[in-house]
């Protein structure tokens, strides 16, 4: 009983000084495919809106995106971090992101007690997109050029925002959208007071076989510095910190989304887990 006050009073200076700020969380990883973790994800970030923060969610869908590629015979590539997408599996990442992986967490945030509404980055032309710098490489991966806050600022009034990283082109042209990216450019264009990144390791590591390496707490001008170094899915989430925190977000927060309630551990607790970035 004890160890739960100690825990509570420790929490209290944060709840308060959050009181009314934006949260975007990049939901991914072990936290999206793991039964018990998912529904935990759902209770912490009702909790959240509960205490008085404004939880915007913006979310991929990588694991059940590859899974349903793989049943249907079709071949699986990344190019740091980003998968290569011709159309057909553009219109299979939609179908999975949309129809699956957004209904469920709209679903598991509606049964937990905060109303949420499912999006895209087609509803309300919120995302602005142009095919990306190495189109060549990757194919139908988008850059997110714009964000069009306005349908999220009323959204977020009264409900949690889930948005699923998918957009057109002004023809028409469906794109996947990094997860990571649409999360960093979706909390720069909302003033975001955090931005939290779930993924399936203990932060940045700087020998990613060790976690006793992790950089705890980092700056933007060190994570820029490194960036032309690193591969593989950290990259994007490095650069998304970074353009996040350039863009006037207070911190970043790359944190182990296969520990239970690591959002709020990240968030309420002295300690904090994961790698932070700041200014």
């Amino acid at each position: 009983m004890t160890a739960s006050v100690e825990t509570l009073l420790e929490a209290l200076p944060y709840i308060r000084d959050f009181h009314g700020r934006t949260v975007v969380i990049k939901y991914g990883g072990a936290a999206m495919t793991d039964e018990t973790l998912r529904d935990g994800f759902a209770t912490d970030v009702v909790l959240l809106k509960y205490v008085g923060l404004k939880p915007v969610i913006v979310h991929g869908g990588g694991p059940d995106i590859t899974k349903y590629m793989e049943r249907l015979g079709m071949e699986v590539r990344f190019v740091e971090g980003m998968r290569v997408s011709d159309a057909e599996t553009v219109e299979v990442a939609k179908m999975v992101l949309l129809g699956k992986v957004n209904a469920d967490i709209v679903m598991r945030l509606n049964r937990h007690g905060q109303p949420a509404v499912g999006l895209s980055g087609e509803d309300g032309a919120l995302f602005t997109i142009a095919p990306h710098a190495r189109a060549e490489e990757v194919g139908f991966v988008g850059e997110i050029e714009r964000v069009d806050v306005d349908v999220l600022n009323h959204i977020a009034a009264d409900y949690i925002p889930v948005i699923a990283s998918a957009g057109v082109d002004p023809e028409g042209h469906s794109y996947n959208v990094n997860a990571d990216t649409a999360a960093g450019k979706v909390a720069g264009a909302l003033g975001a007071f955090k931005t939290i990144f779930l993924t399936d390791v203990a932060g940045w590591l700087g020998d990613p076989a060790d976690e006793a390496t992790l950089n705890s707490k980092v700056t933007v001008g060190e994570v820029e510095a490194a960036l032309p170094e690193i591969g593989g899915g950290m990259r994007p989430k490095l650069a998304a910190c970074a353009e996040a925190v350039r863009s006037g977000v207070g911190s970043a927060h790359i944190v182990d989304g296969r520990r239970p309630h690591s959002l709020l551990l990240e968030l309420f607790t002295d300690a904090g887990i994961g790698t932070m970035v700041t200014p």
